[in-house]
């Protein structure tokens, strides 16, 4: 445990419930896990206890929140769940918190499995369709231009980032094709208890986080993890965002959650501690603009700030999003007026301080 993370509070311990098994957090919610095939090898689901009204009376069942990524090994560990941890119950509501392949994949799959709907937010409904379509623009093929404007010039890393263009779409075939949306301050109720949305961004398109302060707790998705920062990246689809500010104005709505509120992240393990980690994030993103602004003291691409940020080789899945949150904190900066963008005749973009 690093010096971050011993200022948290886990309550479980280094507890965590097997694959294909769940463990209860609270009173009707259970913590499950699905491995990943990535270095961040693991996510966390979770399934509250819920009832829905029905034309056919009062249906008692599982809200399913997250669902993994669409591969067999997942499909075989929830068929397990199914099997050994329901209580006889069906699943009557498949809730996600946001569009990335780890959360959504499987969510068609869930929903025909059990005819339950799906619920989201609009911009994360959106981009997933737009995703899982492989709409051009949104298959990978931009993404090689992308990186080049911003110094990945090295023709074998674009080769590789180019044979990712059906990477989305292999692990999210498909998404449901109606969905019931959530919105930001929203109260939805789920097994007779009101969480309430908190809709956050940087990170993704519309995130949602829920939040029950009567047992205070939160599930907060990828929008506050306990051992890693969440991913903030500039990404081809959107070229001129600002992901870094967006993700630190989000961090503020969750300044009224209390302070004893157990928070259960999308990775890693559940902790108390919400504002402590808070402070953790925006410390860490102080630190990292400081760095880079540092470094822009002659003028520096996308490419020649990863080292100053990252100091671990980086595989080519990780080397997209490094790369994304390379351009996403020289971003931040340029919008705030402390560095100056160029494009040069080679067609690379590069910053330097004003």
């Amino acid at each position: 445990m690093n010096a971050l993370e011993a200022q948290l509070e886990y309550v479980f311990g280094d507890q965590l419930p097997p694959f294909g098994s769940t463990m209860e957090v609270a009173p009707g919610i259970l913590w499950l896990r699905m491995g990943l095939p990535f270095a961040l090898d693991h996510i966390n689901l979770w399934l509250l206890e819920d009832e829905i009204e029905t034309p056919a009376g009062l249906v008692r069942g599982w809200t399913a929140v997250d669902c993994g990524i669409a591969n067999d090994a997942t499909r075989e560990s929830w068929e397990r769940i199914f099997a050994t941890q329901l209580r006889g119950l069906p699943i009557i509501r498949v809730l996600v918190t946001h569009c990335h392949p780890d959360h959504v994949g499987l969510a068609d799959w869930l929903c025909q499995r059990w005819q339950a709907p799906l619920w989201m937010s609009a911009g994360e409904y959106a981009f997933a369709r737009l995703m899982s379509a492989g709409l051009p623009g949104a298959d990978g093929t931009a993404a090689a231009p992308h990186f080049r404007r911003h110094g990945l010039v090295d023709d074998a890393q674009i080769t590789k980032l180019a044979g990712r263009n059906n990477y989305y779409m292999d692990l999210v075939p498909g998404v449901p094709l109606a969905y019931t949306r959530l919105l930001d301050q929203q109260t939805v109720r789920i097994g007779g208890r009101n969480w309430n949305i908190i809709t956050g961004f940087g990170h993704s398109p519309e995130h949602v986080s829920l939040y029950a302060d009567d047992i205070r707790l939160m599930i907060s998705g990828d929008m506050l993890l306990p051992r890693i920062s969440t991913n903030v990246s500039v990404f081809a689809i959107e070229p001129e965002s600002n992901p870094v500010q967006q993700y630190l104005d989000s961090l503020l709505k969750y300044a009224g959650i209390a302070v004893d509120t157990l928070v259960l992240p999308s990775h890693g393990k559940p902790f108390r501690g919400v504002h402590t980690r808070i402070r953790q994030l925006q410390e860490h993103h102080r630190d990292r603009l400081a760095e880079v602004q540092a470094a822009c003291v002659i003028p520096q691409s996308a490419v020649d700030i990863l080292p100053v940020m990252f100091k671990r080789p980086l595989d080519t899945h990780q080397l997209s999003f490094a790369l994304g949150e390379a351009v996403a904190h020289l971003h931040k900066l340029w919008f705030d007026g402390a560095l100056k963008r160029r494009l040069g005749d080679d067609q690379v973009y590069r910053f330097v301080r004003c």
